[in-house]
């Protein structure tokens, strides 16, 4: 079987899946966003709690970011397919039910921002890359900071957990 490279990448495409990408994660932002008061408040453990309000800070950020990326690139934001985020955030905060303990809810919250800032960083390396090759500077800048966020955020909630786990 003979291996088939990818065709060279026009400006016009990379644009485009760069701003494809950047939508997904943006409305992925804007939901967690409008989701986050709410997970606060099921959260059990004070320190979680208040790293939540961090994460929270962050993402507002985050989003206002993307926002300077949308205005520098001459684009808008649009919804469409960009359910993938959203559904995680909807499938997998299943929170409603109370747990018998406590601490399966907030590990469960944990777990699940956790899993959300990895498809950041992953989303943002790659966006990174393409502002780069379309020499989008001030994008890529604003992107990085998000990147810097995710990392920060990630290890933030480990610490969080490894805290939780061994209190005596």
């Amino acid at each position: 079987m003979a291996l088939k490279l990818p065709q060279s990448l026009d400006t016009d495409v990379l644009k485009h899946v760069f701003v494809h990408n950047l939508n997904r994660i943006y409305f992925g932002k804007c939901y967690l966003n409008q989701h986050l008061g709410h997970l606060i408040s099921i959260a059990s453990f004070e320190s979680l709690q208040m790293a939540m309000q961090e994460f929270w800070d962050d993402i507002k950020r985050q989003i206002e970011r993307m926002e300077a990326i949308y205005k520098l690139i001459n684009e808008k934001p649009s919804d469409k397919n960009c359910n993938p985020i959203k559904s995680i955030v909807k499938d997998n905060f299943c929170l409603d039910e109370a747990q018998e303990l406590p601490i399966l809810t907030d590990m469960d919250i944990i777990s699940y921002l956790q899993l959300l800032e990895h498809i950041n960083l992953s989303a943002c390396s790659m966006l990174e890359m393409i502002a780069k090759k379309l020499k989008m500077d001030e994008a890529s800048q604003l992107l990085t900071e998000c990147f810097d966020e995710s990392i920060d955020n990630d290890q933030l909630f480990m610490l969080i957990s490894k805290e939780y786990v061994t209190i005596n």
